[in-house]
């Protein structure tokens, strides 16, 4: 039997005062304070330990879920239902050797609608976030065994599998935000103890409550900014040589610090790593050749251009130190930083220009469609989820340079160099979704790039791209992005002057803040 039913027997921690996440990064570590919360008078109160062993039905059990079979052939049976929420591309035979890393579900809980949101997890939502798995899906290698000491990581499976769920219209006995709750305080117990704690779990949980956070959208900016801090606060504190769930949790991490800087307006809160300073992390026991090779689990094809990606994420922020100063008087602060500024930018520029897919061994580009060298109109298996993960690619490459263009600089949405951008990244965002390859990471450049459609051919490719990740992933965020984009095209419609279109770059942020959303394109 597993924690989390000890766990449930336990007086739930409670703290008075703000449920928000401040910051553990100060003169002094306190990473506690960001994983207290108060409970709500809306929090659901989860039934009672008896009244859930009582449960036999499950409210999952009938539900029509796309699913497929996890890879570790350990995990419980899996019951044939039609596809609806998403088309998954099927999976090879898994190594032997991690059959005995995951237990089957019916270890994790002896309450049946638990065990299927285990059962959501693996076969259904972990698919939906990764770009490789021919080995394995590294949620299951990697996350999902350390649940097995952590209750803090079980209920935040717990809490993503039942909010996922719930955007679908599917109901159980316990509600997301309760598991949500539950892994907060089990994390703030962890570090109350001060004890000898395991970097691992604390980064599973707090990685896969990021990943709420994202999926439930509740328009509190602060907590996943908070989940980052202490995530990051953590990895500092140790600093020891990582394991292959350790490496797996600091890019997820890495990932989301840009897309949290790019969506929010903030600074990164990691150091921008250098040119050629990361290297595509695979999944376990991948075969060295593999036709994947070369694609990271989390970041695809991109892998060399996330540090690109990192020193536009910190533009904005620096923008506004600009314009603080300036509204100051601060004379000499405005030189520096308008230098940096130009010099940054102009860099970056430079840099998106140059920059190129990392490609697996023996294939070529050609008019941006993958061929193998050497080979005419021969195609291997993996050829169409390698198109769509260069797809995806090429579409962030583009809506770099939009948001360049159109936030750094201020151009109008009608120049000529954001109009070309933004319609050449729309066209990889519909050819990333034609593929039916990964769409786990593709809302942010398909918002930055929708924002500027302003002719009826480039808002039917950002409607088509919308539907079809939106059909596939069933998360909040895309639709709540769907709503952002389309109040953003009826306001750029209203707007017939140049100046006063030109001179509203953060467009989309006053509609995020009309509407009461904040949104985070993960």
């Amino acid at each position: 039997m597993f924690s989390e039913d000890i766990d449930d027997q336990e007086e739930p921690v409670t703290t008075p005062g703000e449920s928000e996440h401040p910051s553990p990064l100060g003169s002094e570590f306190n990473i506690l304070s960001a994983y207290v919360i108060t409970r709500t008078g809306d929090d659901p109160v989860s039934p009672s330990h008896e009244a859930e062993a009582e449960i036999d039905e499950c409210p999952y059990q009938n539900q029509q879920l796309v699913r497929r079979e996890s890879y570790t052939r350990v995990l419980s049976p899996v019951r044939s239902l039609p596809p609806e929420l998403a088309m998954i591309a099927p999976c090879p035979v898994p190594s032997p050797s991690l059959e005995f890393c995951l237990p089957a579900f019916s270890e994790f809980s002896s309450r049946p609608n638990r065990r299927a949101l285990v059962d959501h997890f693996c076969n259904v939502l972990s698919h939906l976030i990764v770009f490789r798995e021919e080995s394995g899906n590294p949620f299951q290698q990697l996350v999902l065994p350390l649940s097995h000491n952590s209750s803090p990581v079980m209920n935040a499976i717990y809490a993503l599998a039942s909010a996922h769920l719930e955007y679908r219209g599917v109901q159980g006995p316990e509600k997301s935000v309760y598991f949500h709750n539950q892994a907060i305080q089990g994390l703030a117990r962890v570090i109350e103890n001060q004890g000898k704690f395991n970097k691992n779990e604390l980064l599973a949980a707090i990685m896969l409550l990021v990943y709420y956070e994202v999926l439930v959208q509740r328009g509190r900016t602060s907590i996943i900014d908070g989940h980052l801090k202490g995530a990051f606060a953590i990895m500092c504190l140790n600093k020891d040589l990582l394991t292959p769930a350790g490496l797996f949790l600091e890019r997820a991490f890495g990932f989301y610090d840009v897309i949290t800087a790019l969506s929010l307006g903030t600074a990164p809160l990691s150091t921008a790593p250098s040119a050629g300073g990361l290297l595509p992390v695979p999944p376990l026991d991948a075969p060295p050749a593999s036709p994947l090779t070369g694609v990271d689990t989390l970041l695809g094809m991109a892998t060399t251009l996330w540090p690109i990606m990192h020193r536009l994420s910190n533009l904005l922020f620096t923008k506004k130190e600009l314009e603080d100063a300036h509204q100051t008087g601060q004379v000499s602060k405005v030189a520096v930083l308008r230098t940096e500024l130009e010099s940054t930018s102009n860099s970056i520029e430079a840099a998106l220009r140059q920059w190129k897919p990392y490609l697996p061994p023996n294939i070529m580009i050609e008019d941006d469609v993958l061929v193998l060298k050497g080979v005419e109109r021969e195609e291997i298996p993996e050829m169409s989820r390698l198109q769509s993960i260069l797809h995806n690619a090429l579409a962030y490459r583009h809506s770099a340079f939009v948001y360049l263009y159109r936030t750094i600089y201020g151009y109008s949405p009608k120049h000529v160099l954001v109009q070309e951008h933004s319609h050449t990244a729309l066209h990889h965002c519909v050819e990333t979704t034609a593929a039916r390859g990964p769409m786990g990471a593709l809302l942010w450049p398909l918002f930055a790039a929708a924002c500027e459609a302003i002719t009826a051919e480039d808002r039917e490719l950002a409607k088509k791209a919308f539907n079809a990740i939106e059909q596939r992933q069933g998360m909040t965020n895309i639709q709540e992005a769907w709503r952002v984009i389309q109040e953003v095209w009826k306001r750029l419609d209203s707007l017939d002057d140049d100046f006063a279109v030109g001179s509203s770059p953060g467009l989309w942020r006053n509609v995020c803040a009309d509407m009461g959303v904040t949104i985070v394109f993960g």
